[in-house]
């Protein structure tokens, strides 16, 4: 299973194509099982230009699977956490949406498409996070 990141989806949805809108592709036509977030969910309706781009989105994200933290509060501390082993290795991540995506992909088992530096830089100090 894959989770699909914001990042992905606005290059897609844009029509740009670069080897990770290739690779979102390959997924749709192998009808590869992916999913979004809600924060993936939010950050492309927020990054919409007018109300009718706004819905035609809403309506095409809502046939969408949704994967969420497992574990409440705690998935939380571990998203921080994320944050602080980056932090001790040099690297600091600029999204805090970014962690709670991370912990969800790593609560659920998924691998994680996108085209986002802090995804790259998480993935070389937090092993548990598989990049797609």
């Amino acid at each position: 299973m894959i989770l699909v990141d914001t990042s992905v989806l606005i290059d897609y949805f844009k029509g740009k194509n670069n080897e990770c809108t290739d690779k979102f592709q390959k997924i749709l036509d192998q009808k590869l099982e992916f999913g979004i977030t809600y924060l993936i969910y939010l950050e492309l309706l927020q990054g919409s230009r007018d109300d009718k781009e706004y819905n035609e989105l809403k309506n095409y994200l809502e046939t969408q699977k949704f994967y969420d933290i497992k574990n409440g509060k705690v998935s939380y501390e571990e998203s921080s956490k994320i944050y602080l082993k980056c932090r001790k290795k040099g690297c600091t991540i600029r999204s805090t949406i970014d962690l709670i995506i991370c912990q969800i992909a790593i609560e659920n088992e998924l691998y994680l498409l996108h085209n986002d530096k802090d995804y790259e830089e998480i993935s070389k100090v937090y092993k548990n996070l598989k990049i797609y």
